[in-house]
C-alpha cells in the first residue's frame, strides 16, 4: 500500500505546475460557493454546472429554459439570476430536480484549476465528515482552497486543516503532508479547542470572506456555512461532463 499523502493549497495560484491527473482534488470556498453548491445536492438539485463568466451561464441557460441561473458578482446575485449564492436559497423546494448553471467569483474559478484531477469533489463544513469518509481510501489528494480575490482567506484555511486533522486522526500510517497542509492543520488544531457551532461562526466572521459577508447582510450564510455536517452528501464534479452531482449518484 502506498503512503497516503495530502497536498494542501491555500490558493489556487499555489498550485503552479503541479500534475494533479491521477489524483483527487477537493474544492474549497466556505464562504460562499461550495456551501451553497452542497446545500443544492443535498437537497436534490439535479446537478450543479460550474461556469466561470456571466455569460457562459446566460447562454447555457438559453439553451436549457428549464435550468436555474445561480451565481454573484461582488457577493451580490447577478442581474436576471434566479437564485444568489446564499444556500439559503436552495431549498429543496426551489431546487428539487433542477439543473443549475453556477457561477461565483472565487469558487467557480478554483474548480476549474483543478480540471485535470481524476477526481473533483466539493468540501464545506456542513459535509465534513461524509467528505472525509470518501477519502479514507485516497492516496493522493489535492486540497485546493478558492480565497478571495487572489488573497488566502481564513475560513478556506480552517476546513482545509479539518480535513488533514481528521484524515489524519483515522490514519493507520502517518500522512505525507506538504507545509500548506501543515499550516492548514495547525490553524484548525488552534481553533478547535472548545469548538462549538458559535465560536467556529465567530471565527469565520472575523475572516476577510466573512467581513464581505456581514457586509452584504447576510450574517445567516456565515451560520450556515459554520454549521458542521448537516448533511451526509458528498457532491462530485464529473471532469468529463463538469456536472456536479451526489457522489453516490454520479458515474465515474
Amino acid at each position: 500500500m502506498k503512503t497516503k499523502r495530502i497536498d494542501v493549497f491555500l490558493l489556487p495560484a499555489l498550485l503552479g505546475e503541479t500534475d494533479l491527473s491521477g489524483g483527487v482534488a477537493v474544492v474549497i470556498d466556505v464562504l460562499r460557493a461550495t456551501t451553497t453548491i452542497t446545500h443544492a445536492i443535498a437537497h436534490h438539485a439535479d446537478c450543479v454546472v460550474p461556469l466561470l463568466s456571466v455569460d457562459q451561464a446566460k447562454e447555457e441557460g438559453a439553451k436549457t429554459p428549464s435550468a436555474l441561473l445561480g451565481g454573484e458578482r461582488g457577493g451580490q446575485k447577478i442581474d436576471g439570476f434566479d437564485l444568489g449564492n446564499s444556500p439559503a436559497e436552495y431549498p429543496e423546494s426551489t431546487v428539487r430536480g433542477k439543473k443549475i448553471l453556477f457561477t461565483t467569483t472565487n469558487g467557480t474559478k478554483a474548480m476549474q484549476a483543478c480540471r485535470s484531477a481524476q477526481e473533483i469533489f466539493i468540501a464545506a463544513f456542513v459535509n465534513l465528515t461524509a467528505l472525509c469518509n470518501q477519502l479514507a481510501d485516497c492516496e493522493q489528494i489535492f486540497v485546493v482552497c478558492a480565497g478571495t480575490e487572489g488573497e488566502i482567506t481564513r475560513e478556506d484555511v480552517l476546513l482545509a486543516g479539518a480535513i488533514v486533522d481528521h484524515l489524519s486522526a483515522d490514519a493507520t500510517q502517518p500522512i505525507e503532508l506538504n507545509d500548506q497542509a501543515q499550516i492548514a492543520a495547525d490553524a484548525w488544531l488552534e481553533a478547535k479547542t472548545g469548538l462549538t457551532a458559535t465560536s467556529l461562526a465567530d471565527r469565520l466572521k472575523q475572516s476577510r470572506g466573512g467581513r464581505n459577508v456581514l457586509r452584504l447582510g447576510q450574517e445567516n450564510d456565515i451560520d450556515i456555512a459554520a454549521t458542521l455536517d448537516k448533511f451526509n452528501v458528498v457532491p462530485k464534479l464529473n471532469p468529463q461532463s463538469w456536472e456536479i452531482r451526489d457522489s453516490r449518484n454520479s458515474t465515474p
